[in-house]
């Protein structure tokens, strides 16, 4: 079992998961690192890091590329480009992923979120998704969505989620807590 005094969680600190996340792992003694840009209101902002428009880019990544992994379009504003490119720096420096949404049926994430989740694909991560219309975790093992309860078993692990974060989605959340760092929980 990990001490959670020795583990980052990475997110962009947007209502609703991201921010019931941070909450959650401050209450556990976990270091947070906040990215977001200059412009873009978060709700929390506990180790912010600025991103400037340098490192932004580094997260870039054409609509055609979203489009096709997501199997679907995005309006791909200004605004939106940097919160995908957001969540490029998020998944890139936490190894484990953790995200709350709902699965679609072509086996993505609905909303944003679910680009969080194609990175932590892509960059072969290991995945966990509370999907809320389920009332279950889902872990991306071997190219297919298993039913499985996750523990936080790495070092930085990164966050990305729904701002309608249900009351399901937010004891989700703490049952992951408790499994994860109580002697109970395993």
């Amino acid at each position: 079992m990990l001490d959670p005094k020795k583990i980052t969680l990475y997110s962009g600190g947007h209502r609703g998961t991201e921010e019931y996340f941070g909450t959650t792992a401050e209450k556990w003694g976990i270091m947070e690192v906040t990215f977001n840009f200059q412009g873009h209101e978060i709700s929390r902002d506990r180790g912010l890091k600025m991103l400037s428009d340098e490192e932004l880019s580094r997260g870039g990544v054409g609509p055609d590329i979203i489009r096709k992994r997501m199997e679907r379009s995005f309006a791909f504003t200004p605004m939106m480009q940097k919160v995908f490119q957001v969540q490029f720096h998020i998944v890139n420096n936490g190894y484990q992923v953790f995200a709350v949404g709902w699965l679609l049926s072509n086996g993505t994430v609905k909303g944003g979120t679910g680009w969080g989740v194609e990175l932590a694909k892509l960059f072969n991560r290991p995945v966990h998704l509370f999907d809320q219309d389920r009332k279950e975790w889902v872990s991306w093992i071997h190219n297919e969505w298993v039913t499985e309860d996750p523990v936080i078993c790495h070092r930085t692990i990164a966050v990305t989620g729904t701002r309608y974060l249900s009351d399901e989605g937010k004891e989700a959340i703490n049952e992951l807590f408790e499994r994860s760092f109580t002697d109970s929980g395993k």
